[in-house]
């Protein structure tokens, strides 16, 4: 297995990125091609005394894309930056899987127009593993904010694969984002995709989510458009940090609290790894035609160590097949209409 990683892109490139595609190569038992500015990675690494051994490779990239950056700039003015050469190794069959901290629309771009999307996908999507009660995907959390009934219905079949393959679940339980139970509720568009999601043979769709009991574990997908589930995923980030600052607070107000922080140690740091976004690495690209993992903009060490581990699951398990013979069948079903 051979994973590339955009060593440039990211709050805390390209050092933490380094840090993480070595420690990854070890943990992970895998090969790593880092694209970059070989000049820079080599000086830092030189600095900070890493060694990047057999396993790590560099690939020279001139340029990174930034944040304010159009992400159609990939196609155009960054084609060789770190971003595009990573997407171009994996279109040529030199990697297996391409992860990034970088631009996320530059990303969805990229992904859709120099890999391909899925023949038959209207879009691809962004499926960000939420760190609840249990692992949740919330599908779509960024990449489209106008969607239709039919592109929500395609990203439900392709979360619910997602998470049977890389989770080993029989039945993945799939919900609607809504602002209510009852399917009369919300705008048309969520209204119609209840509707087409609650006719589609062999996916377990359960019904509307509403806001409060998304924290709860109570299905396994969550299907929103881009824009409500992007809220609903910082959301869950924002809590998650914000719980953890309140216990922190609470437990160093005084001798007492601190007292009883020691009586707790280790049930709070449970809470805090049950809430920490990090753990899962990054969110998978799905319906683009290989496995592509978005990371977190703050990546550190060891959440590029967690987005490799979840890389090679993703790879391994032939999520991309099995999201292309089922669009294959989508289009059979709709011919024969």
């Amino acid at each position: 297995m051979k994973i590339i990683i955009d060593a440039m892109s990211g709050d805390n490139a390209p050092l933490e990125i380094i840090k993480g595609a070595v420690l990854a190569a070890e943990k992970q038992d895998t090969d790593i091609i880092l694209t970059g500015d070989r000049a820079k990675i080599n000086s830092l690494c030189a600095l900070n005394s890493i060694d990047l051994g057999t396993r790590v490779k560099v690939a020279d990239a001139d340029g990174i894309i930034d944040m304010h950056d159009d992400p159609m700039s990939i196609l155009k003015s960054k084609k060789s930056s770190s971003m595009g050469i990573g997407l171009e190794l994996l279109k040529n069959g030199e990697g297996d899987a391409f992860i990034s901290a970088g631009n996320t629309g530059a990303l969805v771009v990229g992904s859709t127009l120099i890999l391909r999307r899925i023949k038959g996908i209207k879009a691809a999507a962004i499926g960000s593993v939420l760190p609840l009660t249990r692992p949740t995907m919330l599908i779509d959390s960024g990449a489209n904010v106008v969607v239709t009934p039919e592109t929500l219905v395609q990203f439900a079949l392709m979360g619910s694969v997602y998470m049977k393959k890389l989770y080993g679940l029989e039945s993945p339980a799939v919900a609607l984002a809504n602002n209510g139970a009852e399917d009369t509720k919300g705008t048309p568009l969520q209204i119609e995709a209840y509707k087409q999601l609650s006719a589609v043979e062999d996916l377990n769709f359960i019904g509307n989510i509403e806001g409060r009991d998304i924290p709860f574990g109570k299905c396994d997908v969550i299907v929103a458009d881009g824009f409500t589930g992007n809220m609903i995923l910082k959301l869950s980030e924002g809590f998650g940090l914000f719980m953890g600052k309140t216990l922190k607070d609470i437990f160093k107000k005084n001798i007492r609290t601190k007292l009883s922080a020691l009586l707790v140690h280790g049930e709070i740091g449970g809470i805090k790894a049950q809430l920490d976004y990090k753990k899962y690495g990054g969110a998978p690209l799905l319906g683009v035609s290989a496995p592509v993992i978005k990371a977190h903009g703050s990546s550190n060490a060891e959440a590029i160590n967690s987005a490799v581990a979840q890389a090679i699951g993703f790879a391994k398990t032939g999520i991309v097949g099995e999201i292309t013979s089922l669009a294959a069948k989508l289009r059979e079903s709709k011919a024969e209409k």
